[in-house]
């Protein structure tokens, strides 16, 4: 099924979708299997599971050893890797045109991993050094805090990474029936951009992936809710403090989705407010605002860094910013700044077939089909100064509906 002169979409009889962008002028392709499953999908005792499962996909199939996937990829000059989100987990690889059956090839072949158990408590390890080297960084650390205390009891609540515990208490047989439910061809998405054609993108789907039989449909996710209140981590190892105020905002699907991301960047992003009136003020050496959206959810995140005895001043500051922002509009040229900054990267974007995949992975996950850069454009190009402000009306930086987390060595809830 033909979508428009340069997208086009495919489902083979196994549920396996297929979506392709035709990118003439390139030289390359960019080609990668999106399985619709993440850190949310897990049950408490299997947290960790989505993101172990991709490391593993990476350690053997029937047809090839770890090193042999490796060395294969070196050998077409693939730059190629792997993510794990809350939302999804998704293995992709670049190469040149001459090269991309040999490409689609390894990847469908990593799809259908044995999960060989030689390499499965080595990985393990692997793994859990991960999270402790995770642990060790105070960012880390208080992003995974602010998600357990604000979606306590939901999936959302616990890190992509897992926990020692339960990843530490996570056998083969877990990881294969988890792994025969989530990537079962009905839950994955083959997407490519670049110069190549959806003829020829099925083609070798149907040569690599026609015989995988479906499974089950992919159950329903819970809409999460946002704990408020003001909570604490105290970790005397750390020397700095973190201090994060958290409101509700859009999710990923919603209209006013980019127009929340030209409020965040304006408040908090690049040469923005927080920058002139908090960094450059000696307040904090690193104070950011920016949007955590999901399908079904999204968070504003005001935060900062400071030196514990700062944590007064730095917290006033941000409430400062955000107030003023939420109560008067934002200038004219503050807007054209961000939207220009947006316009840039599209088009920058828009040259090269990695960082189209990447976008119309998301596309195809949220919204179901992929969109255009000018329809992308047009989104930035509607973002005006009073549309910010209706932004803020809908959701406003309200005292009552925030999430305030500190984490660091003082003892110190910022209750003001």
């Amino acid at each position: 099924m033909k979508t428009d002169n340069h997208f086009g979409a495919h489902t083979l009889p196994n549920g396996l979708r297929i979506v392709v962008e035709q990118m003439p002028d390139t030289r390359s392709v960019a080609a990668g299997f999106l399985a619709r499953t993440g850190a949310r999908d897990e049950v408490p005792e299997l947290a960790g599971i989505s993101h172990f499962l991709e490391h593993m996909c990476f350690k053997g199939t029937t047809n090839r050893t770890w090193e042999q996937i490796n060395t294969e990829f070196d050998d077409i000059a693939v730059d190629y890797n792997a993510f794990t989100s809350e939302e999804r987990t998704f293995y992709y690889g670049w190469v040149q045109t001459e090269n991309l059956e040999k490409q689609i090839e390894l990847l469908a072949d990593m799809m259908r991993s044995r999960l060989p158990a030689e390499e499965f408590d080595m990985e393990k390890k692997v793994v859990l050094d991960e999270i402790a080297r995770s642990n060790d960084q105070l960012m880390h650390v208080a992003y995974d805090f602010l998600h357990n205390t604000a979606f306590d009891g939901h999936p959302l609540g616990w890190p992509v990474l897992g926990h020692d515990a339960t990843v530490e208490a996570l056998t083969r047989e877990q990881m294969s029936a988890y792994y025969q439910e989530r990537y079962a061809p009905n839950n994955l998405i083959l997407i490519a951009a670049g110069d190549v054609t959806l003829e020829r993108v099925i083609e070798l789907a149907e040569k690599f992936c026609g015989q995988w039989e479906s499974g089950p449909a992919k159950p329903e996710r819970q809409t999460p809710k946002m704990k408020v209140g003001s909570v604490l981590k105290q970790l005397d190892q750390f020397g700095q403090q973190i201090v994060a105020l958290c409101y509700p905002a859009p999710s990923s699907v919603d209209p006013l989705h980019e127009t929340a991301n030209a409020a965040a960047s304006i408040l908090g992003g690049q040469n923005s407010r927080f920058f002139w009136n908090i960094v450059q003020e000696g307040i904090s050496p690193d104070a950011s605002c920016y949007r955590i959206p999901y399908c079904d959810y999204g968070m504003t995140l005001l935060w900062g860094q400071a030196d514990p005895q700062n944590c007064e001043r730095l917290l006033e500051a941000m409430q400062s910013q955000a107030e003023k922002i939420g109560t008067s509009k934002v200038d004219e040229q503050e807007v054209q700044r961000v939207k220009n900054k947006r316009r840039t990267s599209l088009a920058v974007e828009s040259e090269a077939p990695y960082y189209r995949l990447v976008q119309i992975m998301g596309d195809v996950d949220l919204l179901g089909a992929p969109r255009s850069i000018d329809q992308r454009l047009a989104d930035v190009d509607a973002i005006t100064v009073d549309r910010i402000a209706e932004y803020f009306e809908s959701y406003p930086f309200d005292a009552q509906d925030r999430l305030l987390i500190s984490v660091g060595p003082r003892d110190w809830q910022g209750q003001n």
